[in-house]
């Protein structure tokens, strides 16, 4: 009951930034629609995109001042929004609460640590298969059916997470849909042909 009170609901456009690196962390967004893109952008000007946030994720849990990332709408998106200031000082009465954001910062670090795997140890075909694995697992985990993989994101966007070029994401698509690997269905959805020969492509084991 006390929660609801510091929550307040937002509608986000898809396209829109809902807050920018270096901004003041004053609120924690839990997505409860739609789907976020995160990323930070490099001294040279490009965007590395760290990862993708679906119904049920956290935004903004910063670990100090500032947001260390900005978050954009892919698509339309609806959030509770929680003020930070109010929230943390419910966390030494609600330790539940606490272990549940201690658990976010947690799953956060493992996910960099995987994307950093998967930057600089797998090839882009790895790469590929790993993220659309990793997304019907994710969907999994809500409750959801993993198959087909909905791709919300874009094809730049896939791209510019994976550390890859749009073409070479775009033949790496090609060539998995060619040998039979997987399905497309428009540009938006992904039946997988054989996840046991995924699974082992994205392991580093094809042969």
């Amino acid at each position: 009951e006390r929660l609801r009170v510091i929550t307040t609901d937002v509608r986000v456009d898809a396209h829109r930034t809902i807050f920018a690196e270096t901004d003041p962390a004053h609120h924690v967004f839990n997505v409860t629609s739609g789907a976020v893109k995160l990323y930070k952008l490099l001294a040279d000007g490009r965007r590395q995109i760290t990862g993708f946030m679906f119904p049920g994720d956290f935004l903004g849990v910063a670990l100090n001042d500032f947001y260390a990332y900005s978050a954009e709408a892919m698509t339309p998106v609806t959030m509770c929004r929680y003020e930070r200031s109010r929230l943390e000082a419910l966390l030494d009465e609600y330790p539940s609460l606490e272990k549940r954001l201690l658990n976010i910062t947690a799953n956060e670090l493992i996910a960099a640590q995987d994307q950093m795997l998967l930057l600089g140890r797998k090839s882009a075909e790895e790469r590929l298969v790993s993220f659309l694995l990793g997304l019907a697992r994710r969907a999994q985990r809500r409750g959801l059916p993993p198959e087909p993989v909905h791709l919300p994101m874009s094809r730049s966007d896939i791209a510019d997470y994976l550390g890859l070029t749009v073409e070479t994401v775009s033949r790496t698509f090609s060539r998995l849909k060619r040998e039979g690997l997987i399905e497309l269905e428009g540009s938006d959805q992904v039946r997988f042909g054989s996840r046991k020969n995924l699974e082992a492509i994205a392991e580093g084991d094809s042969a």
